[in-house]
């Protein structure tokens, strides 16, 4: 089967109602008018000139044509779409390709929305800082748009919405805190500058460290609040995590005075996860959200690695979260297909003398904390169908 296919829906159940579900792999890149292949980055067709924007109402990057009144625009291959604006921020140093429908009344894209506090651009380098910050903000927001899971700004809810502050060193010198709190998730811009980021991992022990992988992580702490807090999943949740009501500095004044247990790679997808439930939660659902993306990134350009020769015994489904979980088969091909993709990427990184792209192992423990995630998300949201990737 061609997996890189225009959007293709089947009506699965869902307990608020019919809910639509992807197939994975459909969407690695897309199409200008004229078919000149175009990415999710790309704000103009380098073959035409044609003006590109992501619609995020259609999880999809498309060409523009003029809409009658000076700086609106429709859908080229669909003139009865409604009428869009570019996104305020698509020519200051944000460089935000996204577009916003013109009845929201609104001027930022659904990303833009998010930030309640930018860099001070009059701060030197603080404008390219900026531009890689949103540039990794956008493909986590677009996931979770593609996810369907819940997103609303602070703006509209100050109680259970998402902001952002994208903060430097302040007046009295001190540095941000990267880290999450009530929905809002704050970013120390200097994880924008390769070195101090490569620094930070090596001072940290860390196997790997991005903006998208922190943006990731501290939006599963968010999701946590909105999915599990006071919610029928976290009995489950404590069996399969830990208790969360452990006191959270006491863990992390003990995970850094003594690091991690010996035996963590047993039961953990990393050091940092073993510190606290929350942590160990936020960890696995970033890695969730790493292998579903790039899962289908891969598979949507036709990459397969079913043909190698891995050392290594598929996992089945006695080792997930719910054995009896009727996709159960398909998230364990999505899982065994992750794992023969990553060895084919960590070899090829390895070609070019690169750092291995994913340095991780996944212990059966690990894997039944990814379905438990998986299932959490398709009661909230509208996770791609994993039922082709036994073909990956």
């Amino acid at each position: 089967m061609d997996l890189i296919v225009s959007a293709a829906y089947s009506v699965t159940s869902h307990r608020n109602g019919p809910r639509k579900t992807r197939l994975i792999g459909e969407k690695a890149h897309y199409q200008c008018a004229c078919g000149q292949a175009v990415f999710f980055r790309n704000s103009v067709c380098l073959a035409c000139s044609s003006p590109l924007g992501f619609a995020p109402d259609r999880g999809e990057i498309v060409p523009l044509s003029p809409a009658g009144e000076a700086d609106t625009w429709r859908i080229t291959d669909d003139p009865k779409s409604q009428v869009y604006l570019r996104c305020a921020n698509l020519t200051m140093p944000a460089g935000c390709n996204w577009l916003v429908p013109q009845a929201s009344g609104q001027t930022l894209c659904v990303a833009c929305q998010l930030n309640r506090t930018i860099p001070d651009l009059s701060v030197e380098g603080n404008g390219e800082r900026w531009h890689k910050i949103e540039a990794a903000k956008r493909r986590l927001v677009a996931q979770l748009l593609d996810l369907g899971l819940p997103l609303i700004s602070k703006a509209q809810n100050e109680e259970t919405g998402l902001a952002f502050d994208l903060l430097g060193t302040d007046a009295e010198g001190q540095n941000p805190m990267t880290g999450h709190s009530g929905g809002l998730i704050t970013l120390n811009v200097a994880e924008a500058d390769d070195a101090h980021r490569e620094r930070m991992r090596a001072q940290l022990h860390e196997p790997y460290r991005t903006l998208l992988g922190h943006f990731r992580h501290e939006v599963g702490h968010y999701y946590w609040d909105r999915l599990i807090a006071g919610s029928g999943w976290l009995a489950d949740f404590r069996r399969l995590f830990g208790d969360e009501r452990l006191d959270y500095g006491e863990a992390l004044q003990r995970h850094y005075d003594n690091g991690a247990p010996a035996d963590w790679q047993q039961s953990f997808v990393s050091a940092y996860a073993t510190m606290h439930p929350w942590e160990d939660w936020a960890e696995t659902w970033a890695h969730y959200l790493h292998m579903m993306d790039t899962l289908d990134t891969a598979v949507g350009f036709g990459m397969t690695a079913m043909n190698s020769d891995l050392d290594f015994v598929p996992y089945t489904r006695d080792v997930l979260y719910d054995p009896q979980d009727e996709q159960g088969d398909d998230f364990i091909a999505f899982v065994n297909a992750w794992i023969e993709m990553a060895a084919m990427l960590n070899e090829l990184a390895r070609s070019m003398g690169q750092p291995d792209t994913y340095p991780f192992v996944l212990p059966a423990p690990v894997i039944a904390k990814l379905h438990f995630i998986h299932r959490v998300v398709q009661t909230r949201g509208n996770p791609p169908s994993l039922a082709n990737l036994n073909d990956a």
